[in-house]
């Protein structure tokens, strides 16, 4: 069982007994590629096939025009405005030039974009690295890595910062278990830098690369972190300098707790499916649409969803939640939205809170201490998604509490501080 802090020590355990065979082809080439060479053979030979698939998909939901996601294909305005999150401007905008000090006018010229740019959009979590934008860490040299690392911590509360380095680090140990280190480190992340450093005007910067996606705009003391995507498979690191770094528990298992709260009639009301890949969920082949993919799996805000339509469901925690089961459920969001500094956070918390009229809190799969499962918070002003996935590396063809997918999106035009830009800055 966990413990106070989100901890499970079964985890490492468990997942161990899922680590795949190293000498089959997948990983005996893999470890001789670049992430380069890596990407042009998924994309020539099209395998796996479900991942080529969706990213395809991904294609043609990048060339539609920005709006935003919704919950009936319709923007509710008025939600949003600038808002006073205590953000240390200065040492942000300090520690983005002390980056762009360090850069030669070669990697300036690839690290720098217009704040309205597309590519805001083009960040994705799988480890092919798709759209190389930006500057890739493990390309530089590491002091200029380090210094990118430092404008994240910078921007981010500090137990954020850790968060954010505990996927990266992961994602790391993941790459050593599989011998893919070329393809999975530390470093295996772009870094892209929007507009110019400001005190006043609109501005932010993304870091994307395998379970880690980030997107930061920044406006006088007001800062949006949002479209987000946490991840990691094994969320646990067992072995090396690393040892003891854990992530994406502690959301979880309030989520699960506050399923757990529930009367059996709200349970039932909650759980949208009872299967992790329910018949009736569905599975048309449509990726733009469907509701189960065997990458994204349960999850429906990821990458490239900047439009989804995402109905309620679920329960509606105004009317069927207790006050208790109210700060639990903001417990559970203060985690998906830890990367905040602690006032802009307590500010965001608090705008979750007003809009619990029109808040609902779904589940997919069962609710026992051991079982894997799926929830979703969701209001008109955030989304927060939880899976836990089947085996992408690892072995297990069964979704399990090692491998965890997070997303925050901010619906209504929120994503990317769309509704908060003047109309030159949007990101089309």
């Amino acid at each position: 069982m966990p413990t106070a802090n989100g901890v499970n020590g079964g985890v490492a355990e468990e997942y161990r007994q899922y680590l795949p065979d190293l000498n089959t082809p997948r990983f005996q080439v893999g470890k001789t590629q670049t992430p380069y060479e890596y990407v042009e053979a998924f994309q020539k030979t099209k395998f796996p096939p479900w991942i080529y698939n969706l990213t395809e998909t991904w294609k043609g939901l990048l060339e539609e025009p920005l709006v935003g996601v919704t919950s009936q294909g319709k923007i509710e305005r008025g939600l949003f405005e600038l808002e006073d999150g205590g953000v240390e401007m200065d040492q942000i905008v300090q520690a983005v030039n002390n980056v762009l000090s360090k850069a030669t006018a070669e990697e300036r010229s690839k690290l720098q974009y217009s704040v309205n740019a597309r590519e805001w959009r083009a960040w994705s979590n799988p480890e092919f690295l798709l759209r190389p934008f930006g500057l890739r860490l493990e390309e530089i040299p590491e002091e200029l890595a380090l210094s990118i690392l430092a404008v994240v911590e910078a921007t981010f509360s500090t137990e954020g910062y850790q968060k954010a380095l505990g996927a990266m680090r992961v994602n790391h140990f993941l790459g050593e278990l599989c011998e893919l280190t070329s393809i999975m480190n530390k470093y295996s992340y772009n870094f892209l830098l929007f507009g110019t450093p400001s005190t006043t005007e609109a501005w932010g910067w993304s870091l994307y690369g395998h379970h880690l996606c980030l997107n930061v705009f920044l406006k006088g003391t007001h800062i949006s972190i949002s479209p987000t995507f946490t991840g990691a498979e094994p969320n646990i690191i067992d072995d090396g300098p690393f040892a003891n770094t854990q992530i994406l528990h502690y959301e979880g298992e309030l989520g699960l707790q506050l399923m757990q709260s529930l009367s059996p009639d709200l349970q039932q009301k909650a759980q949208t499916f009872k299967l992790l890949r329910d018949p009736g969920m569905l599975q048309s082949g449509d990726l733009r649409v469907d509701r189960w993919n065997q990458d994204d799996q349960r999850h429906v805000c990821g990458a490239f969803r900047d439009n989804r339509v995402v109905p309620y469901e679920g329960v509606n925690v105004a009317s069927s939640f207790n006050e208790e089961q109210k700060q639990l459920l903001l417990k559970a969001v203060e985690q998906f939205v830890l990367y905040l500094p602690s006032k802009a956070r307590q500010v965001r918390l608090e705008k979750v809170r007003q809009h619990f009229a029109a808040t609902y809190f779904s589940w997919i799969g069962e609710y026992g201490n051991h079982d894997a499962y799926y929830f979703r918070i969701q209001s008109p002003v955030i989304i927060c998604e939880f899976d836990h996935h089947s085996g992408v590396f690892l072995t297990n063809t069964q979704p399990a509490k090692f491998h965890t997918h997070t997303i925050v999106r901010t619906p209504n035009g929120g994503d990317y501080g769309n509704a908060l830009r003047g109309e030159a800055e949007r990101v089309p």
